[in-house]
């Protein structure tokens, strides 16, 4: 199994970083920041329009640019027997 690592955009410094994902769902997303002892989940919902996942660790806002929809679109590619055993709104 190969670690999937996805690109946030820190609000307070205005730089990206990679991080770890952790558990990936369409609704959230859980990520690890750091390495090792340092580091800490963080979980990334989506924002109200659906066009990001946004989250806060030790008070620093990050943002995952990336829609609710690409998200399942690539949950779906990965894995296409999980989507017929779903029922669409």
């Amino acid at each position: 199994m190969q670690n999937e690592t996805i690109s946030v955009f820190n609000t307070e410094s205005g730089q990206t970083m990679n991080v770890l994902v952790f558990d990936k769902r369409a609704n959230e997303i859980t990520v690890v920041i750091g390495e090792g002892i340092h580091s800490m989940k963080c979980l990334l919902i989506p924002t109200k329009n659906k066009q990001a996942y946004v989250g806060s660790i030790l008070g620093r806002e990050i943002i995952y640019h990336c829609s609710r929809e690409q998200v399942q679109d690539e949950l779906d590619s990965v894995n296409p027997d999980l989507k017929k055993s779903r029922k669409f709104k």
